[in-house]
């Protein structure tokens, strides 16, 4: 033990620090190792969460199907409608229609009023703007074609 004591005793100061950075590094990768681990245990939990959702969804499906009622089923591409009524992007140019020209301010007041979902506004103005649906004349204001 001594001799080990001396040992450290005769590093210089570069090699205490290289070995202090050494042993940080492999006590860095064990916790990093802990913390995959325990992710990857997450992980699978949450895999057979899943599959077991699904499979209940499924049976309460195949039941209410047999009673004779519809499952709502949402896929790719589907339109997401507000109460079976038209889209919210529908929804949106006709609102934009109203007017010459709608800053996104007034969109959204006018949304909001008449009940239309306002999280995602901006990304759904641009969407319009893309399929030609709307115009945008100046930055932030949108108008029909």
């Amino acid at each position: 033990m001594s001799k080990t004591k001396k040992d450290i005793e005769e590093l210089t100061a570069e090699e205490l620090y290289a070995l202090a950075r050494k042993r940080e590094k492999e006590e860095a990768e064990r916790e990093e190792e802990k913390f995959a681990k325990k992710r990857e245990e997450l992980k699978a939990k949450r895999k057979e969460l899943v599959a077991k959702h699904r499979r209940e969804l499924a049976a309460l499906d195949r039941e209410i199907l047999k009673l004779g009622g519809t499952v709502p089923r949402r896929g790719p591409g589907r339109a997401r409608r507000v109460g079976g009524g038209p889209t919210i992007s529908e929804q949106l140019c006709a609102i934009v229609a109203t007017q010459p020209e709608m800053a996104i301010s007034d969109i959204r007041e006018k949304a909001e009023e008449s009940g239309v979902e306002t999280r995602n506004l901006s990304q759904t103005l641009a969407y319009l703007k893309r399929q030609g649906r709307l115009d945008s004349p100046r930055r932030g204001v949108y108008a029909a074609p």
